[in-house]
């Protein structure tokens, strides 16, 4: 029981790796409390699986992009919780286009939701986990973030801020005893990649040295090391989850 007792907060997790996340904490024994849009079947399914592992488990309904709301929901989860161990910055959109045909609103819209967010739960979880000397960050970035990529200039720029805020917060935060790293999946097998169609999925595959997209699973197991004291002297990195992608 790695998180034993800990309580790990989770944006956007109704669904995709962050659900992922949430699952593989809770079965290490922390108390979730997860984010997504809004309240509907997905999120309530997702509650329900987490409440089936034997660990106590509130969904908060809000836009991770709003400072005010997410300032609210770290309130709301210190005062149903008591405490709060664990943030993971996952919510996340993609508006992919090329540049020259990319609209304000697109190039907005990746900005606020990818990485505002995760400077809104950040902000608003300092000032606890400061109070408790304690603490672990963890934001979900991209390869796409380190290497970018052609069609989604707004998306990987919003995954670069990710991985400089999150250096930024180790530095700052370190001497309180609160630890920042970042994770960099590659091409993860999710709903969104799952609809793609037999040949775009192959042509992605056969840039993959392990010759395979990796399953949401496999990035939860890295952000669990990030959570427990396993990684208890790292900070301010950037693991990427790729299978060798370059």
């Amino acid at each position: 029981m790695l998180l034993e007792k800990k309580v790990a907060l989770i944006t956007g997790a109704a669904r995709g790796i962050g659900k992922q996340i949430a699952l593989a904490f809770a079965r290490e024994g922390a108390n979730i409390a997860f984010t997504d849009l809004e309240a509907n079947e997905q999120s309530q399914q997702t509650a329900d699986e987490i409440k089936a592992l034997g660990v106590d488990v509130r969904f908060y309904a809000g836009n991770a992009a709003d400072f005010d709301a997410a300032h609210q929901v770290v309130e709301q989860v210190l005062a149903d919780f008591g405490h709060l161990d664990i943030l993971v910055n996952n919510a996340g959109i993609t508006r992919d286009t090329l540049l020259m045909r990319m609209t304000e609103q697109q190039w907005d819209q990746v900005i606020q939701v990818n990485l505002k967010s995760a400077f809104n739960f950040t902000h608003a979880v300092t000032p606890a986990m400061m109070r408790q000397r304690s603490g672990s960050i963890i934001s979900l970035s991209s390869v796409v973030g380190i290497n970018g990529n052609a069609g989604q200039a707004n998306y990987a720029a919003s995954k670069a801020g990710i991985i400089a805020l999150t250096k930024s917060v180790a530095k700052e935060l370190g001497s309180r005893g609160i630890r920042a790293n970042a994770i960099a999946p590659g091409f993860i097998l999710t709903d969104m990649t799952k609809a793609l169609s037999e040949d775009t999925l192959k042509q992605f595959v056969s840039m993959i040295p392990m010759r395979r997209g990796g399953e949401p699973e496999e990035v939860a197991k890295v952000a669990l090391f990030l959570a427990c004291d396993l990684s208890s002297y790292v900070s301010g990195q950037v693991i990427q989850v790729n299978g060798a992608m370059a």
